[in-house]
């Protein structure tokens, strides 16, 4: 049974995380990803430490499913290699400064002339048009633009970023599902498109609950630490030995929280706590009250009487912690396979599991244009004339680079 996007041809254009995480999506689900590097640096990611034999684990760990191409865009003969490749190309991304790839003759205008069909997706800091379509971006611009700074945090306290490059990760998923969309309408209709997004415009997408709040009362999100704007008790609370989250937001699971977690039915009639509003009133109290129980436990404890009144919670673990969980081991969200450079390798497994092949991982990521004389030869250059791109400056492997001079 055939992973769903095998035979589709992508040309990766992009370069450190949201392109990457696109297209190594597109790369799980059975799609033949042609990344294009520029040398002797390649992906700004591949900069990164750790690094193990010279290879950065970072780049390792996103660039999976994919074959590297090292060239010099800047060289007539390395444009028309990639404009040969998205003449061929069912999906395209690139995440480059607005106008870059329209300088380079890479942009869809041009590739649209040879491939109708093709699907083109750009990502970038502020989108192609607007007053700030031409300034870069990075996660942490668009982090602070979207207000999610602001309401990231503790009260108080200064602006926080959100612990994972959230913005990035957001922007490149609404590439995906723009791709998805975009590549299913081309199986009715036979026609590509172009579709774009930003750091700013997916990250605003993902706020829908302060978005409400805002348009519906002119609410304006602050920090509120880890509690929930809208609920309590919805928050991580201290325990003897660490913290604990607890999602008991409704009647039942507050009922079961007070009397089977915490053996306090007094909860459930003080003034205080009675409803959820009077909860949020008096959120400070509440925790307050919370924490004075939970002191008394660690913080197994209270997982196992939280799971005892079947009201959602869990720890709060370090990053070394949660991979080692034995249910995460359990659900294979962490594997291994062998790195041509690197070696054994560990690596964030599969997020979704299926009744079908859905997604897989069928290499590791690639050394800087491993792939490169592959590639040329697929697409009609002979022996001869890759070596002369070789012997050129006109196209990379890093490998041949290093065997050479060891000789």
């Amino acid at each position: 049974m055939a992973l769903p996007l095998e035979g589709v041809r992508v040309l990766d254009l992009s370069n450190i995380m949201a392109g990457p995480y696109c297209t190594m999506v597109l790369g799980d689900m059975g799609a033949e990803v042609v990344k294009i590097e520029t040398f002797p640096e390649g992906d700004g990611s591949r900069r990164f430490d750790p690094k193990v034999n010279g290879e950065s684990y970072c780049f390792a760990v996103l660039n999976r499913n994919k074959k590297s191409l090292a060239l010099d865009m800047k060289d007539p003969r390395g444009r028309n290699i990639v404009l040969e490749l998205a003449a061929k190309a069912d999906v395209i991304t690139e995440n480059f400064r607005p106008g870059v790839t329209r300088k380079l003759g890479i942009d869809y205008a041009t590739v649209s002339k040879t491939n109708p069909g093709v699907i083109y997706a750009s990502m970038s800091g502020f989108g192609q048009s607007g007053p700030y379509g031409a300034r870069g971006g990075f996660d942490i611009v668009a982090q602070g633009m979207s207000g999610i700074m602001m309401m990231t945090g503790y009260p108080g306290g200064r602006p926080a970023k959100v612990g994972i490059a959230m913005n990035d990760i957001s922007s490149g998923v609404t590439a995906l599902y723009g791709i998805l969309g975009a590549f299913i309408g081309k199986l009715r209709t036979g026609n590509g498109q172009y579709l774009e997004t930003s750091l700013l415009e997916a990250a605003l997408a993902w706020t829908h609950w302060e978005s409400g709040a805002y348009f519906g009362g002119g609410e304006i999100p602050a920090a509120t630490g880890t509690r929930h704007r809208r609920s309590a008790p919805y928050q991580a609370y201290r325990t003897q030995d660490g913290y604990v989250t607890v999602g008991a937001n409704n009647r039942k699971l507050w009922e079961s929280f007070c009397n089977i977690t915490c053996n306090r039915p007094e909860w459930l009639t003080d003034p205080r706590f009675v409803d959820l509003a009077s909860r949020l009133k008096h959120v400070d109290e509440l925790e307050r009250e919370i924490e004075k129980v939970f002191a008394t436990a660690p913080t197994a404890h209270w997982v196992a009487k939280l799971d005892e009144a079947r009201v959602p919670g869990g720890p709060v673990y370090a990053y070394d912690e949660i991979l080692a969980d034995p249910h995460i081991k359990a659900r294979d969200m962490v594997v291994e396979y062998d790195h041509p450079v690197i070696g054994r390798m560990k690596s964030i497994g599969l997020p979704i599991k299926s009744s079908g092949e859905l997604t897989a991982i069928r290499r590791p990521a690639p050394w800087l244009g491993q792939h490169t004389a592959e590639v040329l030869g697929a697409i009609g250059y002979g022996a001869r004339d890759i070596d002369t791109l070789f012997a050129d400056g006109v196209v990379y492997d890093r490998r041949r680079v290093a065997a050479r001079s060891e000789t």
